[in-house]
C-alpha cells in the first residue's frame, strides 16, 4: 500500500528536526500466502479420503446357538496357512477333519464359495491361532467381503483348537 507523507514547512530560525518515520509492515503478501496454503491443504485432504472396512462384532459370550451343519471354522496358523473344518470343535463329539489351504484365489476363496453353494447361509467362525499375523486376519476379513459372506464372527482360539492342530500336525 502506498502512503503519501506530507512534510510541514520548517519554522524560521529553527534547525529542522529529523522526523522519525514509524515502521509500517505491509501484511498483504503474508495473508495471500496464508490463504493459498489453506486452500491447498483443504484440497489435498478432500482428495485423500481414508478407506475403512466395516466390521460388526457379535455380542460377547459363547457361540452356542450356531448349528454344526451351518458352521465353517477357520483357524489362522503360521506361515499364512488357513486350517478349516466344517462344524464346531466340541468335546462331546469326535474331532473334525482338519484341512489346510492358503489365502490365494484358488484356496480360501474357493472353500468359501463351495460352502455357500452347499449351505445357503453358512456361519463362518474365524479363530486366530497363536502364530497368526495381523495381516492374515485382515486377509480373511477381505475374503469375507469378496465372497459376500452374510454371517461371520471372530471368536477366541481355545485349547481344544490347539489340540486339534497338534493332533493333525503329527
Amino acid at each position: 500500500m502506498a502512503e503519501i507523507q506530507s512534510s510541514a514547512p520548517a519554522a524560521r530560525g529553527h534547525k529542522p528536526r529529523i522526523k522519525k518515520n514509524a515502521f509500517r509492515l505491509d501484511m498483504t503478501p503474508m495473508v495471500d500466502l496464508a490463504f493459498l496454503l489453506l486452500t491447498f491443504f483443504m484440497l489435498t485432504t478432500t482428495f485423500s479420503k481414508p478407506t475403512t472396512m466395516d466390521l460388526t462384532m457379535p455380542a460377547k459370550g459363547p457361540v452356542s446357538d450356531v448349528p454344526d451343519k451351518n458352521a465353517l471354522t477357520l483357524i489362522l496358523g503360521k506361515d499364512s496357512k488357513v486350517h478349516y473344518f466344517f462344524g464346531l470343535n466340541r468335546a462331546d463329539v469326535e474331532q473334525p477333519e482338519l484341512r489346510t489351504t492358503t489365502f490365494s484365489a484358488e484356496g480360501l476363496r474357493q472353500v468359501l464359495l463351495q460352502r455357500q453353494r452347499q449351505q445357503p447361509a453358512p456361519f463362518v467362525l474365524i479363530k486366530a491361532g497363536p502364530d497368526a499375523k495381523y495381516r492374515d486376519l485382515v486377509d480373511v476379513l477381505d475374503e469375507m467381503n469378496i465372497t459376500d459372506q452374510g454371517k461371520y464372527a471372530l471368536v477366541d482360539f481355545t485349547s481344544a483348537d490347539q489340540e486339534l492342530l497338534d493332533s493333525n500336525s503329527l
